[in-house]
């Protein structure tokens, strides 16, 4: 007979003490399971102590989750948040086979700890705060510390100490662990205390880890209030973040980049623009590229993700003028459109235009304008009324005219003598491709909270946009010419434009220089060559035979699909903490059994890989799934808000719901790819369907190498539609050989 569910079978550890095996009644309270432990080792004051989980992060067991009593904090990028519950392992998260410990109770280590971090001992104390660190990443322990008001304790340590060493180490990290919890604002910090931390950051003489704690702590500070930015902002420089960003500590680098970013995000447009003027000015992109794309180091994944952050938000810069139609009645945009008819036509012109009547002015104006390549030639302001692309439009045309004069030049002279019906009209491409562009790069979109896909050669260029709208307005003329194109080509072109562009930004070129080599190789012929292979290998995949040899092969590669999936799980991945948000300061590693059992998982430190599954103390046996949620389905995503900043957070969230429906494992995927892998294998584990659009790219792919094998004897035979006719049976079989009258 198996045992009732609201019991356990589990083990409690003591130093000193031969462990107890029992059996837990999870309907019985807490205080009279802790007598019971307590009277079978005769200890007195059952409730000075308290259970633990003796692996992991050894968190308190409680009767129940506590949430935190505080007002919604900012998310990192901005966005409102509400308090969450805490992923607190209480009592009913006991397995079979937990192994417990009996230790103190929390509110008598938290008074242990408030006593020993006020002692005059300094070894005494540093001990106290090192276990306070350690201890405060627990609700519980959190709580009874800071009702005892510990944290103004931790406060009064900053402000009035000396100390740069160890000591300070260890209280900006217990600082830290206590303020993740959200009992109290960010807001309420003093003065005094905000300056201090200032000081390590802008000290030179200070241990590094001092040094990353501190700008830790300003990062999460930033978000909070308007206040608070401002003060950081002054007395933290620009200047201070670079010599930061330029140390060969990767930690540190990594930190002093996190801060940038968060100031950054928190700025108002005007701030934002002033800033990555000045950081413009300093050279940071070179660097960049030169330190740390280019270090001899592999890119982490948090740094990856703030590159990816600072060129949205520079790329950003540009969405105000995107956004802003032409004003024809404003003198400075008028002088623009003007320039750029001047620098094309100035030399031209054998007669002055100021001898000329006003209606021979406007005539032959209206004429240049045309050669220009606008379409409404008598008021060309009106093509520029669109918007996106706006002005932004007319900044690019101008950047070209002034900043490579002779090709804008040649451009224009060359179509202005071309047949009307073939000349390419530049201001019409130049409008087009900015709105292309702007497409392709995403300008005017929120920054992602999980994405690292930055171009590597954006950091090598000041002017980014506009120097590759300078290679690409270049391209949509050698491409016009190569495809003999008339002015009802001209969208047929823009797109095969587009298509160069994207396929070889695809290839992630580390210079403007490599990209305009590659993109003017990738010419109209070539183009057409890929089309026609993807079009050729999707038509041979059309024909019936090759259809019907499709579906038979199919639960066979699916079956290998799988297989895939959950040998992936196996491996296991590192994922962020979903309640926190200091990404980089929280992760957790999740892995399947060899036996495809069991899930485990558990806390680990920055810079684990593939840690053993031994050291992953949590477990969920698959027995105990019993559905995935992805989404918004998922509880972790409902509590967040629904802005355009979380829509990314959506597209990489998932939830295991396990144990009779009660409990969930809640994750953020670091990536599509990951995302697709981990839901398609968690499917598996449930006996579902595989459903992430991964699943078929990849049987697709299988698919495709399994019938070219296959066809491979076929080549340039055309497989028809029916197989041929079966021919009728002969009249009689007369023709047989008859093996009974064999020769003798």
């Amino acid at each position: 007979m198996p045992p009732p569910k609201d019991v356990v079978k589990i083990a409690i550890q003591m130093v000193g003490a031969i462990p107890q095996l029992i059996d837990l009644q999870q309907t019985k309270p807490l205080a009279s399971v802790l007598k019971d432990v307590c009277d079978a080792w005769s200890l007195p004051n059952a409730e000075h102590y308290a259970l633990q989980y003796a692996d992991g992060r050894q968190t308190y067991i409680t009767e129940s989750v506590r949430r935190p009593p505080t007002s919604p904090q900012p998310h990192r990028h901005g966005a409102h948040r509400s308090p969450v519950p805490f992923s607190l392992q209480n009592r009913g998260e006991i397995k079979n086979g937990s192994i417990l410990r009996l230790t103190t109770s929390p509110d008598q280590e938290a008074e242990r700890l408030y006593s020993g971090i006020q002692s005059n001992n300094s070894d005494v104390k540093t001990d106290s705060l090192k276990k306070l660190a350690s201890l405060s990443q627990d609700v519980t322990f959190a709580q009874e510390f800071i009702n005892r008001n510990g944290l103004k304790k931790v406060f009064c340590i900053v402000e009035e100490g000396n100390d740069t060493g160890e000591m300070l180490a260890h209280t900006l990290k217990a600082f830290m662990e206590l303020m993740e919890h959200d009992f109290v604002s960010w807001e309420t910090l003093s003065a005094a205390f905000i300056k201090k931390i200032v000081s390590y950051v802008n000290m030179n003489a200070v241990d590094a880890s001092v040094q990353q704690l501190s700008l830790s702590i300003l990062e999460n500070m930033v978000p909070t209030s308007r206040v608070l930015f401002e003060l950081v902002k002054k007395e933290v420089t620009l200047d201070r973040l670079l010599i930061h960003l330029q140390v060969t500590n990767a930690q540190l680098q990594l930190k002093a980049m996190a801060l940038l970013i968060a100031l950054l995000l928190s700025a108002t447009d005007a701030e934002r623009q002033e800033m990555m003027d000045y950081l413009r000015e300093k050279n940071i992109r070179q660097f960049i590229h030169k330190n740390i794309i280019h270090s001899s180091e592999p890119l982490a994944d948090e740094m990856a993700h703030y590159l990816y952050v600072l060129q949205s938000v520079s790329l950003n810069l540009h969405e105000r003028r995107m956004r802003t139609s032409m004003d024809p009645y404003s003198q400075e945009q008028r002088e623009l459109l003007q320039s750029l008819r001047q620098t094309a036509f100035e030399s031209e012109s054998e007669a002055p235009t100021s001898n000329f009547s006003t209606e021979r002015r406007r005539s032959l104006c209206a004429k240049e304008f045309r050669k220009l390549g606008f379409v409404n030639n008598s008021n060309p302001a009106e093509d520029l009324r669109r918007a996106p692309p706006g002005l932004l439009a007319l900044d690019n045309m101008v950047y070209f005219s002034r900043h490579t004069p002779n090709a804008y030049s040649r451009f224009v002279l060359e179509n202005s003598s071309r047949e009307d019906k073939h000349e390419c009209p530049f201001a019409r491409s130049s409008i087009q491709l900015t709105l292309i562009l702007c497409e392709i790069l995403h300008v005017g979109e929120p920054c992602s909270e999980t994405a690292q896909a930055f171009y590597p050669m954006f950091f090598g260029q000041d002017h980014f946009f506009e120097e590759l709208f300078c290679i690409c307005i270049q391209l949509v003329n050698k491409t016009w010419k190569e495809m003999r194109a008339t002015q009802e080509d001209f969208d047929k072109v823009l797109q095969v434009v587009r298509e160069q562009i994207t396929r070889t930004l695809s290839l992630k070129p580390t210079s403007l220089e490599l990209f305009k080599t590659r993109v003017n190789a990738l010419n109209y012929s070539e183009i057409l060559k890929l089309r026609q292979t993807e079009r050729l290998h999707q038509e041979e995949t059309l024909a019936v035979p090759v259809l019907e040899l499709r579906e038979r092969l199919k639960p066979e590669l699916l079956e290998l699909i799988r297989q895939q999936r959950l040998l992936h799980l196996c491996e296991g991945t590192l994922f962020r903490k979903i309640s926190s948000r200091r990404r980089q300061d929280k992760l957790w590693y999740c892995r399947l059994s060899p036996n495809h059992k069991v899930l485990h998982y558990g806390d680990v430190e920055e810079g684990v890989n593939s840690p053993p599954i031994e050291s992953l103390p949590e477990k969920i046996p698959v027995v105990d799934m019993k559905m995935l949620l992805v989404g918004k389905e998922c509880p972790h995503t409902k509590e967040k808000s629904s802005g355009k900043q979380n829509k990314d957070v959506l597209e990489l969230a998932f939830s295991i719901v396990y144990d009779m429906e009660e409990y969930c494992l809640n994750f953020i995927a670091p990536t599509r790819y990951e995302f697709c892998l981990w839901t398609d294998g968690l499917n598996v584990l449930l006996g579902k369907e595989m459903t992430s659009e991964r699943t078929q790219t990849d049987l697709d792919v299988l698919l495709s190498m399994e019938l070219k094998l296959r066809l491979l004897d076929l080549e340039n035979i055309s497989i028809p539609d029916t197989p041929p006719p079966i021919p009728k049976p002969p009249s009689n079989l007369n023709f047989c050989y008859d093996f009974s009258h064999a020769e003798q």
